[in-house]
């Protein structure tokens, strides 16, 4: 299938490692060009490299979006080199544990600033060049705003709060013709779940124990199952979807983790 995305240019925050990585590069194959907002500069160097040597197209803006002045500067950034705005994936976060037994109320708040401001700040700035394009807007967010997780109040909170703002701004951005949709992942390994599950005692035995929590096939969700999905809700072959929350999480949210059991 054609995605007829060649060329367009896309920014995704967080785009060089774990999910953002499995979009940037699914899109630099799809002939788009992948404008990745992320301070890791080594991974984003040998992501970069792989995206070029097959031919694709892409840059880094090697900065993370903790200020809403450097949003700006990244869609600065990109109209600078390409002259356009087709999509933006807000995908960056951490799942920071600020609880509420534990935790205090001036972390609660930094976690909610560091897990949503720039979703918000992101798109505000890249709004006008959307407008031209009729671009598309994907939210990342998390199971963990519809179940819960326990001890991550700040977290849970923006990515619940990213669930509203994408059914908010699909209605306000209806009469330009763009749309917005979340996508939400349940239990993927990268880099930074890695480090949780290494936190146990015996992360093998932790990791078998939720792959049979998940109904379909017991394992993990690939960061490229949830990069196709976003791919295709910034492509025209998703031209009448919007305000959607869609989960790819091999069933997990929804279906009775027994199954098969």
């Amino acid at each position: 299938m054609n995605l007829n995305i060649k060329e367009k240019v896309f920014l995704i925050s967080g785009g060089a490692k774990g999910i953002g990585e499995a979009i940037s590069l699914g899109l630099a194959e799809e002939g788009a060009i992948a404008v990745i907002i992320d301070p890791s500069e080594s991974e984003g160097k040998r992501l970069l490299e792989d995206i070029h040597s097959k031919g694709g197209k892409a840059v880094q803006f090697a900065k993370r979006l903790n200020h809403p002045e450097i949003a700006k500067a990244a869609v600065e950034f990109a109209i600078g080199k390409y002259g356009r705005i087709d999509g933006i994936v807000n995908n960056a976060g951490a799942n920071d544990g600020v609880g509420l037994e534990k935790g205090d109320s001036e972390a609660f708040r930094s976690s909610v600033e560091k897990n949503l401001g720039h979703y918000y700040d992101l798109v505000h700035f890249g709004l006008p060049y959307l407008k031209e394009s009729k671009g598309s807007v994907v939210n990342i967010s998390s199971k963990t705003a519809v179940t819960g997780q326990g001890n991550t109040s700040g977290y849970t909170a923006a990515k619940g709060a990213q669930l509203s703002l994408t059914r908010e701004w699909a209605v306000e951005l209806l009469p330009f013709g763009i749309r917005v949709n979340a996508v939400i992942p349940a239990e993927v390994m990268t880099p930074l779940y890695k480090t949780w599950l290494d936190s146990f005692e015996k992360p093998e035995e932790k990791l078998t124990e939720i792959q049979q929590r998940i109904p379909l096939g017991k394992r993990m969700t690939k960061p490229r199952e949830i990069a196709d999905m976003v791919i295709f809700l910034l492509s025209p072959r998703s031209s009448h979807t919007t305000g959607q929350l869609i989960f790819v999480d091999g069933g997990y949210t929804h279906l009775d983790r027994a199954i098969g059991t």
